[in-house]
């Protein structure tokens, strides 16, 4: 058995960041990502959501870290507004690039002594951590300035130390909600910092792709995309077998199959499926298709929440096209035939809803053709379609 594998402890992760063992493949786009940055490379990483986009930028910068690259993360989606913005931004600022002799108690403040506002800063009594605050009332053009400053800070920072920086910016989307102008403020810093890269993530996708996309748009072209697909059958394949048979459990060749076509390669829906049937299956022992069978009822039970929340956001002719996809999908509810069949309303009642559902990322779209992205959802509704519908 490998050095530090816990045998009864589940090697499989859901929901959480997958760190280290737990991480599945995205070997080739982890290299590209990891090369991108030190390159100094923009890069904006587009998927559904739970496609591991944050495990795979924290896997990167586990090996950025190694390489000397300095890396710092904000999530907006945290930072309301652009004052807590400025919050978090300093103490990532403080805490990932300024130097250890910046990072000294007496010297805290050192880094943002050109700010318009200067931080207030506050120690957690617990464990004895700094974090900055920036007061309220201040004039909106001083919180433009500090934040501007702010922004410019580690660019400068890591070239006084002679180190490459990136600057994960999570949950991007919410820029525009945090301040419409806040887009081009940030271009404009951004686009002349050639020493740092910016990595953008977010779970929003179509908000995503407008930033990015929209010539309209200050980002527009302003970073190279990485798109992360589903993963591949044969090292998924591997990867559960391996942590299977790593905490003295094995798996069946066709189990494995099966289950990865339950989940169609879905990296969390993988990962959860995975995670029930190793609990289903005992020390010693090699997990098959009955195994699967609960693991899928086990899945479906910690899903039921979540699932009926859905449901009950869903207008009726939204939850009418759910239905249908789960009994057959892909489908083309835009379509004559597939409508008769399946007593769906018109064509444009089933374009708006189905809009609506591409847009949750519930379903996803090709060519006309439709089918229900979010994992396990198609199951949850078969399993309970007398009941609610």
């Amino acid at each position: 058995m490998p050095r530090g594998i816990n045998p009864s402890e589940n090697p499989f992760r859901y929901g959480a960041l997958a760190l280290d063992d737990a991480f599945a493949d995205r070997e080739a786009e982890l290299r590209e990502l990891v090369a991108d940055v030190r390159n100094g490379q923009d890069v904006v990483i587009f998927a559904p959501r739970r496609y591991g986009k944050s495990s795979l930028i924290w896997r990167a910068a586990a090996r950025l870290h190694r390489a000397k690259v300095l890396v710092a993360a904000v999530d907006l989606m945290t930072t309301p507004s652009k004052q807590k913005l400025a919050e978090k931004l300093a103490g990532a600022i403080y805490e990932n690039i300024a130097s250890p002799l910046e990072r000294a108690r007496e010297r805290a403040l050192a880094p943002f002594r050109g700010l318009r506002i200067q931080p207030v800063v506050n120690v957690d009594p617990i464990d004895g951590s700094l974090t900055f605050s920036f007061g309220l009332g201040r004039r909106p053009a001083d919180i433009d300035a500090t934040l501007e400053r702010l922004l410019e800070l580690p660019g400068e920072l890591g070239a006084g130390r002679g180190r490459r920086v990136a600057l994960v910016l999570d949950e991007f989307q919410e820029v525009v909600e945090i301040d419409p102008g806040l887009p081009k403020l940030m271009r404009a810093v951004f686009q002349a910092q050639p020493e740092v890269a910016h990595v953008y993530l977010g779970s929003k996708r179509h908000v995503m792709e407008r930033i990015f996309n929209d010539e309209n748009e200050p980002f527009w072209r302003s970073a190279k995309p990485i798109e992360l697909g589903r993963i591949e059958a044969r090292p998924f394949a591997r990867f559960i077998a391996k942590r299977f048979a790593d905490t003295g459990r094995a798996v069946d060749d066709a189990t494995v199959a099966e289950l990865l076509e339950r989940t169609g390669g879905h990296p969390y829906a993988t990962q959860e499926l995975a995670y029930f049937l190793w609990e289903e299956t005992p020390t010693g022992g090699t997990a098959g298709p009955e195994e699967l069978e609960r693991a899928l009822a086990a899945v479906l039970r910690a899903e039921h929440a979540h699932f009926t929340l859905l449901w009950e956001r869903s207008a009726k002719a939204q939850r009418l096209l759910l239905a249908a996809l789960a009994r057959e999908q892909p489908g083309r509810p835009f379509s004559a035939d597939y409508r008769n069949e399946h007593g769906l309303p018109s064509a444009a009642t089933m374009q708006k809803a189905a809009r609506a559902l591409v847009q949750r990322e519930v379903l996803a779209a090709d060519r006309g053709a439709h089918v229900i992205a979010e994992p396990f959802l198609a199951e949850w509704i078969r399993a309970n379609i007398d009941r609610i519908a």
